[in-house]
C-alpha cells in the first residue's frame, strides 16, 4: 500500500495540535503562578477559587489544557486513518480541530467558562468529522471477503 496523493498534509495538520498544546501547557504555568496554587495540586479548591479570580481562571486554563488532551489521541488517529482515503480532507478537519481548540482556550481561559461555546462546537463538529470519516476509511480499507 502506498500513500496517497495529498498525505503530504498530514502531518502538517498534526504538528498543530502540538503547539496548540504547547502553548496552552505555557499558559497553564503562568496562570498557577499568577494564582500562587503548588505543585502537584492539580486545580484551585473550591474557597480558593470563590477568594480568587485567578484561582478561578487558574482553573478554566487547566481544564481547558486537560480536554484537549482528552480529545487528543481520537483526533490523532482519526486523522491518520481517514488520511490514508481523504487526506485534503483529514486535513482540513485536523485544522479545524486545532484552529477550534484556540478559540476554546481564549474564551475559557476569560474565567467565564461559557464562552469556550464557539470553539467547543467547532472543536467537536471536527472530532466527529473525523472519527466517521476515518470509520468510513477503514471500511474501505478491509479487504472484500
Amino acid at each position: 500500500m502506498s500513500l496517497p496523493e495529498g498525505y503530504g498534509y498530514i502531518p502538517s495538520s498534526l504538528i498543530t495540535i502540538g503547539w496548540v498544546l504547547m502553548w496552552q501547557s505555557i499558559m497553564v504555568g503562568r496562570y498557577r503562578k499568577k494564582a500562587g496554587i503548588e505543585y502537584p495540586q492539580p486545580y484551585a479548591e473550591k474557597a480558593e477559587v470563590k477568594d480568587s479570580t485567578a484561582a478561578l481562571r487558574f482553573n478554566c486554563m487547566q481544564r481547558a489544557h486537560q480536554n484537549t488532551l482528552e480529545s487528543a489521541p481520537i483526533v490523532f488517529v482519526s486523522t491518520l486513518v481517514a488520511g490514508l482515503k481523504y487526506p485534503v480532507l483529514a486535513a482540513a478537519m485536523c485544522g479545524a480541530y486545532s484552529f477550534a481548540r484556540v478559540v476554546y482556550t481564549i474564551g475559557y481561559k476569560s474565567g467565564q467558562p461559557k464562552r469556550r461555546t464557539y470553539g467547543s462546537v467547532v472543536s467537536n463538529l471536527s472530532v466527529l468529522g473525523l472519527l466517521s470519516t476515518a470509520t468510513y476509511a477503514a471500511y474501505q480499507l478491509v479487504p472484500p471477503c
